[in-house]
């Protein structure tokens, strides 16, 4: 009989690491619910997963999100798609009767074709429901997320050694000094500059415009962003007042209904408060004043 003379060994390191101790504190920017696989993938099998009218439904709806913006990312959160562009746009949820899209800022984002049909009455998300049977209008929904992507704005991005701007000077009753110049830069910065709720005003006015007449062309004139059609001048202008935007249109006694201010041959106006936007009055407006014959300064009427 032999002794069995070896040693005992030092248990080697466990290729799995134990579980943290209670109370300890996870490393920052940690994260306990990162999926495995890329979210496209994740979206693609709960479209399997659902099946029927869901899951055909769920696919549609992605489809034309991709296709009303391709540089927007998809994401899953909340066990949800969900798609994003400088921010969340919108969520895709399945229940047993419904297939509800969220738009994270929907209460803000122009719906002239009032695809909302949902979460109506907060006073941030909005939310199409579509059930079994029902369909969503193509254009309507790829509009509604472009307005939307719009309405996140870009993050602003700071030149290498460049110093910080200079604030816009705000002229009598709030109204920003933007210097004259043409194209959408010049415009985007005088909106930037607007006070308080009128600079979403001033974003949902131009988002309205753009969208309603695609080949607008933009100036800032006379401390005003103006909208007009190459070749055949303005029909537009808004300015910043103290309790209200003015939205001025040059051929005003033209349009149908006539716009409610002013007394002179030609330009109209409407003085917009706050949550006062009518957005479908307003698109009819701007798609008659840009069928005019527009303003040319200097010209005579």
């Amino acid at each position: 009989m032999t002794k069995d003379t070896s040693r005992a060994r030092k248990p080697g390191k466990s290729a799995t690491k134990s579980p943290p101790k209670a109370g300890t504190k996870a490393k920052p920017g940690a994260r306990e619910d990162k999926p495995v696989e890329p979210a496209s993938r994740l979206i693609d099998q709960r479209i399997r997963d659902l099946g029927g009218w869901r899951g055909e439904t769920l696919a549609r709806l992605r489809a034309l999100i991709l296709e009303a913006d391709p540089e927007i990312a998809e994401e899953w959160k909340w066990s949800n798609p969900v798609w994003s562009h400088h921010g969340i746009v919108c969520t895709g949820e399945a229940y047993t009767k419904v297939v509800k899209l969220t738009f994270a800022r929907g209460a803000r984002t122009p719906d002239p074709s009032r695809l909302f049909n949902s979460s109506l009455q907060g006073n941030t998300r909005r939310a199409i429901d579509i059930h079994e049977g029902e369909q969503v209008d193509a254009g309507a929904l790829k509009a509604l997320v472009k307005a939307a992507v719009a309405r996140n704005g870009p993050p602003a991005k700071a030149k290498p050694g460049a110093s910080e701007a200079k604030p816009v000077k705000l002229l009598s009753g709030g109204n920003p000094q933007i210097a004259k110049a043409d194209g959408d830069a010049p415009v985007q910065a005088y909106i930037a500059a607007m006070p308080g709720w009128k600079r979403d005003l001033g974003k949902r006015l131009d988002a309205l415009i753009v969208r309603t007449v695609p080949d607008v062309r933009k100036a800032v004139k006379w401390n005003s962003p103006v909208y007009g059609i190459e070749g055949r001048g303005w029909f537009l202008s808004f300015h910043v007042f103290t309790h209200y935007v003015k939205v001025s249109f040059f051929r005003g006694t033209s349009l149908r209904p006539v716009p409610p201010g002013g007394t002179g041959k030609d330009a109209r106006w409407i003085d917009i408060h706050e949550d006062d936007l009518a957005e479908a009055q307003m698109a009819t407006w701007v798609k008659q004043a840009a069928a005019l014959p527009g303003w040319v300064p200097g010209r005579p009427s």
